[in-house]
């Protein structure tokens, strides 16, 4: 088949052709901003899940929903090492930066970008330090820092006050803003704190602004750790692997465009070797197109395929975050595969790692903590871990 026509995108954070398995969530979403913006209350929304199942694609296709309807939006990526105040002000300027130019109150606009000015350039000392020497980014915004509003240090506040006038300034515009956050899992807890915090307090006044949040399986229990009402503060999505019919509907639209069909066995078996993890999805399908000499596309393409596919992942997808891993870590993942063999890698527990390894667990604290650090592996309960890629385990006892 002609790899010019390949309609397959396997990429971190790439758009598949068909975002198959995932209109419930748009629709909801539509509802969410059609509410919100009609001054009736509603939740924001978390999406959680492992790697490779599409949540930053779905965060910017929600994203898209809410640009359609004339709302502002920005976005930012998490860093376990960064202050969340300056992306925060980013994000915040760029959403600012959709509405204002609608806007008809110049006068408003300016003590907006004013106070959203005094937020960013309100930074900690330790984030100057650490920023000393480089260029720290400052709103690109011709007026003076408002004094007194959303400079007082504390986020939580400051948060409170900088989105209680951004969110004024969309519904003098029948508009909200929305914020997009991925890695959500990386915020420090008493920022994620400061963020619920705000989010709550946006929710009671009934203002036009909502958080949406991306991160991996354990975000829901790290925002209930940072607020005892996260609970009940957002909409929780669990991003989960396609099932058989969605993944297919990935597999045949995309083709039909281009006027190829898959024959059914050959479907069977690419649903068998990739669980129907969205990211396995378009590996798979692009490697087989490749292979593929004619319509349609057999069960034969598939498993010529597969190998190529498998070792594209290996390196790409797997061997990547592998690499990341200090020796101690990798023994420590090992152990974790071998434990997870036959039972779909699902968590294991901590103490069954050490007893493996023939250690105390307390000597292999430093390995899991990195680990969780590094975003290989995740804790969703006490004294278990998983790995945050799928079919990782299988990967890793395929190395031998």
């Amino acid at each position: 088949m002609d790899p010019i026509r390949n309609p397959y995108a396997p990429g971190a954070g790439q758009r598949p052709p068909e975002l198959a398995g995932r209109d419930r969530e748009l629709k909801q979403f539509e509802v969410t901003l059609e509410r919100v913006a009609a001054g009736r209350p509603d939740r924001s929304m978390v999406l959680s899940g492992l790697r490779g199942v599409g949540k930053t694609v779905l965060l910017n296709a929600l994203r898209s929903l809410a640009v359609k309807r004339a709302w502002g939006t920005g976005k930012i990526e998490a860093r376990p090492d960064q202050s969340l105040r300056l992306p925060l002000a980013q994000a915040v300027h760029a959403a600012v930066r959709e509405v204002a130019h609608r806007h008809r109150d110049p006068d408003k606009v300016d003590q907006v970008a004013g106070v959203l000015k005094a937020f960013a350039l309100r930074t900690e000392l330790k984030d100057r330090k650490a920023s000393s020497g480089q260029s720290r980014w400052q709103p690109p915004i011709d007026v003076l820092a408002a004094k007194g509003r959303a400079d007082s240090g504390d986020l939580e506040l400051d948060l409170i006050e900088l989105f209680t006038d951004v969110a004024s300034l969309a519904g003098d515009l029948g508009v909200g803003i929305a914020l997009f956050v991925d890695e959500m899992q990386d915020i420090p807890l008493a920022e994620l704190s400061a963020v619920c915090g705000a989010c709550h307090e946006m929710s009671q006044q009934g203002a036009p602004l909502i958080v949406v949040g991306a991160g991996l399986p354990h975000l829901p229990v790290a925002l209930a750790s940072s607020k005892s009402y996260a609970e009940r503060l957002f909409r929780y999505v669990v991003v989960d692997r396609l099932p058989r019919e969605m993944a297919e509907r990935a597999w045949t639209l995309p083709a039909a465009s281009e006027d190829t069909t898959f024959e059914p066995k050959a479907l069977e078996e690419l649903y068998r070797l990739t669980d129907g993890y969205p990211y396995f999805v378009q590996a798979y399908g692009k490697v087989t197109w490749d292979v593929a000499v004619e319509s349609p596309i057999t069960w034969a393409d598939v498993m010529q395929a597969a190998p190529e596919a498998e070792a594209e992942l290996a390196v790409g997808f797997f061997g990547a975050r592998y690499d990341r891993a200090t020796p101690a870590e990798r023994e420590y993942m090992t152990a974790m595969a071998d434990l997870g063999e036959g039972t779909d890698d699902l968590a294991v527990s901590t103490a069954d790692v050490a007893r493996l390894l023939g250690r105390k667990p307390q000597s292999l604290s430093p390995a899991r903590d990195g680990l969780i650090k590094k975003g290989l592996v995740f804790s969703g309960e006490r004294g278990t871990v998983a790995f945050t890629v799928p079919h990782f385990g299988k990967f890793l006892r395929n190395q031998r």
